[in-house]
């Protein structure tokens, strides 16, 4: 039987979720908006179908704008809405 004792049992090494978007918001002081798109199956016709995602990101360095593609990790609450930090830019804007 295995030790049940919690301490002894190595970190779950994925425990944060990580998505990629679009900044479609970058007015505010250290926060940007990014749209996260998600393509699912509809349960009864089977059609894929766009949903749409804003998630309020925390950007230290402001250096996002508007258009970038980026990578957004989840962290503990930075303020009412804010969930998220931008871990990398992955594409500037054109």
């Amino acid at each position: 039987m295995s030790d049940a004792n919690p301490a002894a049992t190595p970190a779950r090494p994925n425990r944060r979720k990580v998505r990629e978007g679009t900044v479609v918001s970058a007015a505010m002081d250290k926060t940007a908006v990014v749209a996260v798109i998600e393509r699912v199956r509809h349960p009864r016709y089977a059609k894929t179908v766009q949903r749409t995602k804003r998630l309020y990101a925390h950007d230290e360095a402001n250096d996002v704008k508007v258009g970038d593609r980026v990578r957004v990790t989840e962290t503990r609450p930075l303020s009412k809405l804010k969930r998220w930090r931008v871990v990398e830019i992955l594409e500037r804007a054109k």
